[in-house]
């Protein structure tokens, strides 16, 4: 009858409603994570969320929220559990370093598919409209699409640099910068510098006739070191890891990684997890400074 399924329609509705309050409330879960002291329980307890996210997209697949959160959670847990553990293998167990940064392309990958999904809800055939027209592309956006494009940007960026090998994948490298300027475009202080956080790596990878280079990383350094008050160690690490080692500067690399080790995590809860995870890598380069330079000292200057 119309009235049995005017019951099943509301009923769906309730049970729509419902899901999408708990993905809200799961899209915000973040700052329990931040604030954590523990790298191993934090990496323990993600899978579970993380594919609970994916059940609840399941049920309601333009969650913004949610989105938002599969596609930074995956990239965060691909980062620090995986490609992380690949760097650790990679002088000794090679085959299984190379196996482990598959798996995290994988998962760098599909954070980039949900941060995807998210910014097609503004642009459709975004990655095709972007490459026709890198600026126009970007024109629908603003202030409050910053975070989803940022992890867009972040995973797609993650996920070229763990395969090289890709050269399709590799070829769309040029692509992230647009989406990167118009972030620091709309919101330049988002998440106390984490844009310029960004730029470091990505233009210390690349050379000055790419439009990169050291010199450009250093500026935004500079910027994410104000940005954050000197708070965030990830800046540290990221000139050190992607310059200092360019430019064969082992003093300015110690200087920086012996930084970020000294700073005390427990001032600042909010990053304290992410500034942990830089303190985890900082002691594994600096380990490995030997094998980084080619002579026992360099000039800072």
């Amino acid at each position: 009858s119309v009235s049995c399924c005017f019951l099943l329609l509301n009923g769906c509705a309730i049970k729509q409603l419902a899901i999408s309050k708990l993905g809200d409330t799961l899209a915000k879960s973040g700052t329990v994570y931040a604030s954590d002291n523990d790298i191993e329980l934090v990496g323990e307890a993600l899978p579970f969320s993380l594919k609970t996210i994916e059940g609840l997209l399941a049920e309601v697949p333009d969650h913004e929220g949610l989105l938002l959160t599969a596609a930074s959670g995956f990239t965060q847990y691909s980062y620090v559990y995986v490609d992380f553990e690949a760097l650790v293998l990679e002088q000794t167990r090679p085959q299984e370093a190379h196996e482990l940064r598959i798996r995290a392309k994988n998962l760098y990958l599909r954070g980039r598919n949900y941060a995807l999904r998210s910014v097609e809800l503004k642009q459709k055939n975004f990655i095709a409209a972007l490459r026709l027209d890198p600026v126009a592309s970007l024109t629908v956006f603003s202030k409050q699409d910053v975070p989803v494009l940022y992890w867009l940007a972040m995973s797609w960026a993650a996920a070229i640099a763990s395969d090289k090998s890709d050269m399709e994948m590799v070829a769309d490298l040029n692509l992230i910068e647009p989406i990167i300027r118009k972030c620091l475009e709309l919101d330049e202080s988002f998440d106390e510098g984490a844009l310029h956080a960004f730029m470091i790596s990505y233009q210390g990878g690349r050379s000055p006739l790419q439009g990169g280079g050291p010199s450009l990383a250093r500026l935004h350094f500079a910027r994410a070191e104000e940005l954050s008050s000197k708070t965030r160690v990830a800046p540290l690490v990221s000139l050190a890891e992607s310059v200092s080692v360019s430019e064969q500067k082992r003093v300015e690399f110690e200087y920086l990684l012996n930084r970020a080790l000294e700073f005390n995590v427990d001032t600042q809860l909010q990053t304290r997890l992410a500034n942990l995870v830089a303190q985890r890598r900082a002691r594994l380069l600096l380990s490995r400074a030997d094998s980084l330079f080619l002579e026992d000292y360099s000039d800072v200057n």
